[in-house]
């Protein structure tokens, strides 16, 4: 190879990339490509169908075929189960972002992103940011349901957006380690089945269906120190009243943990597979 043709190549490699990478510069880019994952709501009305449907079902049959069974009373199980309900769909939620980049790999897409001027990193943050606007949309249908049926937090309304926020914040953190699983599974619906493995136990053995006090002693223990747990246990305390300064705190710790172990480990995973 000539040496003209080497620094032409060379020159092309440097332009495809900024000079200087900066955090501003890399949340400016997450931000510009956040706006391709939520038109890609718009233009996909069944998934908007299904962030209002799966809401419904999981209150309606949750609260009335398992409230009386649980509580002898379903309005009592309905106050104690809807912030459970919420971060459940939020966090089965997540598994959407593994998903879409997994498809995102598959056809290209990540391609024409390695050729722009951005931060390597931008791709995988403007599609999380784009999610969570889906999980905003999931938290408000599942209230709106709660509603519906007599649902009626306590904690007012600083208490039912402080509870949204901090799901929204957890749910952020679970959406690197989606993207992660995204970015080493070969095809999307091994994504979908390799999340379903974490997130049953995440969701099922934490307090958001039952109390831990109620389950064996084992269990348990495994349920207590569930980060999902602590999410729940803060959004109750903040909806319907109680001490929420320790749960919020195990909470914004996991949540800090969770993304400091995944976020590279995600980026990583970008960076080798594309």
């Amino acid at each position: 190879m000539s040496t003209a043709t080497t620094e032409g190549a060379g020159a092309r490699t440097r332009a495809q990339v900024p000079e200087r990478i900066t955090p501003l510069t890399t949340v400016g880019n997450g931000l510009q490509l956040a706006r391709r994952s939520v038109l890609k709501i718009k233009a996909n009305p069944a998934e908007v169908l299904g962030l209002v449907l799966q809401p419904f079902m999981f209150v309606v049959l949750f609260v009335f075929v398992f409230g009386e069974a649980m509580m002898g009373d379903w309005r009592a199980y309905r106050d104690f189960l809807m912030p459970g309900v919420i971060a459940q769909s939020v966090v089965f939620a997540t598994l959407g972002t593994g998903f879409s980049l997994s498809e995102d790999v598959e056809k290209g897409v990540f391609d024409r992103f390695r050729s722009l001027p951005i931060a390597r990193s931008a791709p995988l943050i403007g599609a999380i940011l784009g999610d969570l606007v889906r999980y905003a949309i999931t938290v408000v249908m599942v209230l709106l349901v709660g509603l519906l049926i007599g649902f009626r937090p306590e904690g007012g309304a600083v208490g039912v957006i402080g509870a949204g926020l901090l799901v929204l914040v957890f749910a952020f953190a679970l959406c690197w380690m989606s993207a992660f699983v995204g970015m080493i599974a070969r095809t999307p619906m091994s994504v979908q089945a390799f999340g379903m493995i974490l997130m049953f136990p995440l969701t099922f053995a934490s307090s958001a269906f039952v109390s831990p006090d109620d389950m064996p002693g084992w269990l348990r223990a495994v349920a207590a120190n569930n980060p999902v747990t602590h999410l729940v246990d803060s959004m109750r305390a903040l909806m319907l009243g109680g001490d929420a300064a320790s749960p919020v705190a195990w909470t914004l710790v996991w949540a800090a943990v969770i993304t400091a172990v995944f976020f590279p480990l995600a980026v990583w995973a970008y960076r080798r597979r594309t």
